[in-house]
């Protein structure tokens, strides 16, 4: 007999068979699905669910990852939705189970929990496998650089915000080489003021695509950081969001990406 299916919450996945309809409310589990071999069971997913495109692209949209469409969701049946403890609403996981849905709720903090998350995801889908081995190089990956390149890398601006050790992109960082100067901060996500980080003299700025779009045009909002080493070097790096945010099979790239950005001189 197996053991019970569970979630990152340790909730039962109260499944009898592998779910033939699912609806994906978070992009790199969507990505997951896809690289599990299940992409063909995918029926909704959200706008910001972009990967691998040749098979979500035709997919229907259920809206976003804060604001989904919950009549359009049950409307599609799924045997399975997907979502995550932070980048969902508690309200829209409340709505869903109550309307008789199952859930698979995910919340890696860092390496070894998205690992384990996509082996449970495997468990789920019946692709053990497969999710076995990407788990794999998944803990392969997470061991840290001996490199302490000092790196403040903001999620938001207005307020302006970025993550502390518990949580996943900070072990992202740390495996890459790098010292997230707000690793202590008591607030998992904590506003920050660009002239206090401007204090510890961050060596390298990371600004990513997502969850904000932080682009070419954003560099003059850090007018407060041009007397840091980042700055004075010209170390200040717009880089993909997936990278850093997108647990799961893309982890490792994700890992490798940024080590190789942080020796660079």
């Amino acid at each position: 007999m197996r053991p019970p299916l569970i979630d990152d919450l340790g909730r039962q996945v109260a499944l009898r068979a592998p779910p033939g309809r699912i609806v994906s409310l978070v992009p790199s589990l969507t990505e997951a699905v896809c690289i599990l071999g299940r992409g063909d069971r995918l029926v909704g997913v959200t706008r910001f669910c972009t990967e691998p495109a040749d098979i979500v692209g035709g997919l229907p949209k259920v809206g976003g990852t804060k604001n989904p469409d919950l009549a359009r969701i049950i409307e599609l049946r799924p045997e399975l939705v997907l979502v995550n403890a932070e980048e969902n609403r508690a309200e829209d996981f409340q709505n869903l189970s109550a309307a008789g849905l199952i859930l698979f709720v995910s919340f890696p903090r860092d390496l070894e929990s998205a690992a384990a998350s996509l082996q449970r995801l495997g468990a789920v889908l019946d692709t053990s496998e497969i999710a076995d081995h990407i788990a794999a190089d998944l803990r392969q990956a997470q061991l840290h650089s001996t490199a302490t390149v000092r790196v403040f890398c903001p999620i938001w601006r207005k307020p302006w915000m970025s993550f502390n050790r518990d949580t996943y992109p900070h072990d992202v960082l740390s495996c890459a080489g790098a010292h997230n100067i707000c690793a202590e901060f008591d607030e998992r996500y904590p506003i920050v003021e660009l002239a206090d980080i401007a204090r510890f003299d961050p060596e390298v700025v990371l600004l990513p695509d997502e969850p904000y779009p932080f682009a070419e045009r954003h560099r003059g909002f850090l007018v407060d950081l041009r007397e840091t080493s980042a700055w004075r070097n010209d170390r200040v790096h717009f880089v993909d969001g997936k990278m850093l945010f997108w647990y799961g099979p893309r982890t490792p790239q994700g890992v490798r990406y940024l080590r190789e950005l942080l020796a660079a001189p």
